[in-house]
């Protein structure tokens, strides 16, 4: 989950080399924490948080599919 969710990051922004996620595991859900660089927190949130709404899409997709429950936190 955790290389999915770096590979879309490093798909979006023009520094890659800054792509940093975290997993922080819950009793219940499994909290993802991910960081990129100062210019490129816009590309991964999108216009209205609609790039950052399909990245949250296809994370609970392909959780539910393990049977597990899964957030994503953009840092800036």
């Amino acid at each position: 989950m955790k290389e999915l969710i770096e590979t879309i990051a490093k798909a979006l922004v023009d520094d890659p080399s800054s792509v940093n996620v975290k997993e922080v595991s819950g009793e219940r859900v499994t909290l993802y924490e991910l960081r990129v660089g100062d210019g490129d927190v816009g590309k991964v949130i999108g216009k209205r948080g609609r790039t950052a709404n399909a990245i949250r899409t296809i994370l609970n997709a392909v959780s539910t599919k393990q049977g597990k429950r899964a957030e994503l936190e953009i840092i800036e």
